[in-house]
């Protein structure tokens, strides 16, 4: 299948000549929802939908990306992520059954990828298969584990006149079945069946990757809208030209992020191994994969680890420290971390700094600085793997009268191996409570923050929003970054 994906380690970014700017970050515990209430649509018979999604609820059942109900609790029309499927459905009005629907009989399980999902109602159609189409990143879905056709003439549910349109959250109880994840480009067209070269095209240079387009030249048709989310004061306005705002209800402006499908930020990876010292079976991810909550029990420690590992370059990031655990860690390990160590820095490829002023290496310690760590400190780390040095800062001060820009010298650095002179493969940035009586929490920021940032400052290409400044020469983790130095 043809892919937007930026699996570490990420391949080959293609030029954007259409960049999008902004997406909107969805915790599913906030219960995150938006309504549009439907006008006389252009073509009850006709719509499409087209959005940009990144997963952070992996798993999660009955995720909803839209749903409208019909003209009783029985009927509905939604588009959702069920565990790890896609599902489009019509329900009837009497007795809840199955009027037609669209189930993938594949799985969409990866938290660093952007997937381009395009549904396409069309009733009119002669081919009762050509009445509902669904498209994944540019191709068709043709395959289903359950598959059933519209009748002729079916008026949707979705472009009724009157129906509420809700976003991300059940038709008939906005906090239930809230979706958790990245949503950009979502676009809504009355009265057209469109094909997905209306939304994205295939890079010339990277043929398996299917990038956006300009959309804003699209006819909408009555009902239709176009939400770019690049006014975090106004995240729901409608810039397609007719005025067709969504409501959003439980967003903030900090749920705004710069992580989309023309650069892919970094997150936490859920899917690391639980158990066995890594991630304990009750740590939680939230806040788009960025917010970490150990959960420590008796006999499991709490690990979280980047999506995007880097064996090259100099990298920066940020992390607030929201509740300070037994015995936090921070620190870097490498990508066979689950067969080497159980906790960061206990392996002979993972280096970790502790709250109590050293820092660990193959199991050992060395006494790094003398400041102890307090809830809501900005914990920082500056990776230069030119010269395989790490750097550990907390907040406005780096530890160990350490140097980031100080290149071979290594001021005050540890010095880490070359993960390119080996078989380790790639670092991945990481954090862990190694106490079972506490649990930490912890929020990550590679560049693009869920927690508000006072002061703002990016990296030298202008990528990033970070508390304290980037040390000169260190980039923030992302997909255009790593396309020029990973």
């Amino acid at each position: 299948m043809p892919i937007n994906s930026f699996l570490y380690p990420a391949p080959s970014t293609p030029t954007f000549a259409y960049n999008v700017a902004n997406s909107v970050r969805l915790n599913a515990g906030d219960n995150p929802s938006g309504t549009v209430t439907q006008g006389t649509p252009t073509n009850v018979d006709k719509y499409t939908f087209s959005v940009w999604v990144k997963r952070a609820d992996i798993g999660a059942g009955n995720s909803k990306i839209f749903s409208v109900q019909g003209s009783n609790a029985n009927a509905e029309e939604k588009l959702e992520f069920n565990n790890d499927d896609i599902i489009w459905r019509q329900t009837e009005a009497s007795a809840g059954n199955t009027t037609w629907e669209r189930v993938t009989d594949r799985k969409f399980r990866d938290p660093s990828a952007w997937y381009h999902i395009v549904v396409a109602y069309d009733s009119s159609q002669g081919t009762a298969g050509n009445r509902c189409k669904m498209y994944i990143n540019g191709v068709q879905e043709t395959s289903f584990s359950s598959s059933s056709n519209p009748s002729s003439n079916l008026d949707s549910i979705t472009n009724t006149s009157g129906r509420a349109l809700k976003f991300f959250a059940l038709s008939s109880n906005t906090s239930s079945q809230n979706a958790g994840a990245y949503f950009t480009e979502m676009v809504y067209v009355d009265g057209q069946q469109l094909d997905p070269t209306s939304f994205g095209e295939f890079d010339s240079d990277s043929p398996n990757i299917w990038k956006p387009i300009d959309v804003s030249g699209l006819t909408f048709g009555n009902n239709g809208f176009y939400l770019d989310f690049e006014d975090s004061s106004a995240l729901g306005n409608d810039v397609s030209g007719n005025n067709n705002d969504v409501t959003f209800s439980n967003l903030a402006a900090t749920d705004q992020s710069t992580d989309t499908c023309t650069n892919n930020f970094a997150t936490l990876n859920p899917l690391v191994p639980s158990g066995g010292g890594f991630q304990s079976n009750s740590s939680v991810f939230s806040e788009g994969n960025l917010k970490f909550l150990t959960n420590n029990s008796s006999s499991n420690y709490g690990m979280c680890f980047s999506s995007i590992g880097v064996n090259s370059g100099k990298w920066y990031i940020e992390a607030k420290l929201d509740n300070k655990g037994g015995e936090d860690v921070f620190g870097i390990s490498a990508q066979n971390i689950t067969s080497t160590a159980n906790y960061i820095g206990g392996g002979a490829y993972s280096w970790g700094f502790y709250q109590n002023g050293t820092y660990y290496h193959n199991n050992n310690g060395s006494a790094y600085d003398n400041n102890s760590w307090s809830t809501n400190d900005i914990l920082r780390l500056a990776l230069d793997l030119d010269n395989n040095k790490l750097y550990f800062g907390l907040n406005a001060t780096w530890q160990n009268s350490g140097n980031p820009e100080s290149g071979a010298t290594g001021t005050g650095a540890v010095s880490i191996t070359d993960p390119s002179s080996t078989d380790i493969g790639f670092y991945f940035f990481g954090y862990g409570n190694v106490s079972n009586s506490a649990n930490g929490t912890i929020s990550f920021n590679f560049g693009s923050p869920s927690f508000a940032i006072s002061s703002g400052n990016a990296d030298a290409n202008g990528f990033g929003n970070f508390e304290y400044s980037v040390p000169s020469g260190y980039f923030s983790l992302c997909t255009k970054n790593l396309a020029e130095f990973g």
